[in-house]
């Protein structure tokens, strides 16, 4: 079925407009033939009553001719105004249908934003949640590191104070060892000094005393040196797990008038090299015969310079 397009309100307005100036057209024309036709008015008078009397003849005429007018014109507009309260009808709905669409909009817009303004307003806390949560992740972090660093210094403290402890131990240790050399020191001098009186005691006499004595007692001061040598040979030595006794090494000793010993050997072996070995390192291990320096030049040479000398473990102390 086809549908009728609806008139717009230009179309719509058309001819009630049309037919209302043509009404008024009408009333002008009958109004111009009561004029036309009107009776011959009496002599003048003054313009006053002149004007008031035509003035009332025009408004009998004129009501007249308007009455007329109106009832033509109320039997003519009925349809028309039918029509143009139906058209302000239809416009009103119009403009109702119109606005009810433009409150629609005007929600669906509002409603629009308000959903537009709630995503944002979700988005923003989601936002502020996730800085909250780098925050609190940036804090962990950072007291761990600080954990860290403290567990390292304090592991760092333990450390140096276990190193100071170990230097100090040390340093003590060395400081006893030290201690403990300076009096072995002390009592070897003591030892050598008294050793060097003895000596001295022995050749106090004057030389000429001592060569004639030389002949007589020339044993005696030799077994003495030799005594003096095995004790102090005896003093350094070692004793090494293959030593047994009945064991004997003779050693050749080479020293200088001051009594440094320059050089040992041995001559005869014990058959035993560790124990030869460690006699020959006790001898070097003497460095030095302080007493010899006593003895004139004639019988250190003849006697001391190069001296053998037997060495047993017996004889070392043992």
């Amino acid at each position: 079925m086809r549908q009728e397009r609806e008139p717009s309100p230009s179309e719509s307005l058309f001819w009630p407009v049309l037919w209302a100036v043509a009404l008024h057209a009408l009333m002008f024309a009958m109004l111009f033939v009561s004029f036309a036709f009107a009776p011959d008015l009496p002599p003048a008078r003054p313009i006053v009553q002149a004007t008031l009397y035509q003035l009332k003849s025009q408004s009998q005429a004129t009501t007249q001719t308007n009455q007329k007018i109106a009832g033509e014109t109320k039997k003519t507009t009925a349809p028309i105004y039918e029509t143009e309260q139906l058209e302000q009808k239809k416009a009103d709905q119009e403009k109702r249908a119109v606005a009810a669409k433009a409150a629609e909009q005007k929600k669906a817009e509002e409603a629009r934003k308000a959903d537009a303004a709630k995503k944002a307003d979700a988005e923003k806390k989601a936002a502020e949640q996730k800085k909250l949560a780098a925050i609190a992740k940036k804090k962990a972090a950072d007291e761990a590191a600080k954990k860290k660093a403290a567990e390292d210094a304090k592991k760092k403290a333990a450390e140096e104070a276990k190193k100071k402890a170990v230097a100090e131990a040390a340093r003590k240790k060395a400081a006893d060892d030290a201690k403990k050399k300076a009096a072995e020191a002390a009592q070897r001098k003591a030892t050598e000094d008294k050793k060097a009186a003895a000596l001295a005691e022995l050749l106090s006499e004057d030389v000429g005393r001592q060569q004639a004595l030389a002949d007589e007692v020339g044993d005696q001061v030799a077994g003495s040196l030799d005594d003096l040598i095995v004790k102090l040979v005896s003093e350094q030595w070692r004793r090494p797990p293959s030593a047994r006794n009945g064991m004997s090494v003779e050693v050749l000793i080479e020293m200088l008038p001051d009594g440094t010993i320059i050089n040992a050997s041995v001559t005869r072996s014990s058959g035993d090299s560790p124990f030869d070995s460690s006699a020959i390192q006790a001898v070097r291990n003497v460095g030095r015969i302080a007493e010899m320096q006593q003895l004139d030049r004639a019988t250190f040479d003849r006697l001391y310079r190069q001296r053998r000398a037997v060495f047993k473990p017996e004889d070392l102390g043992l």
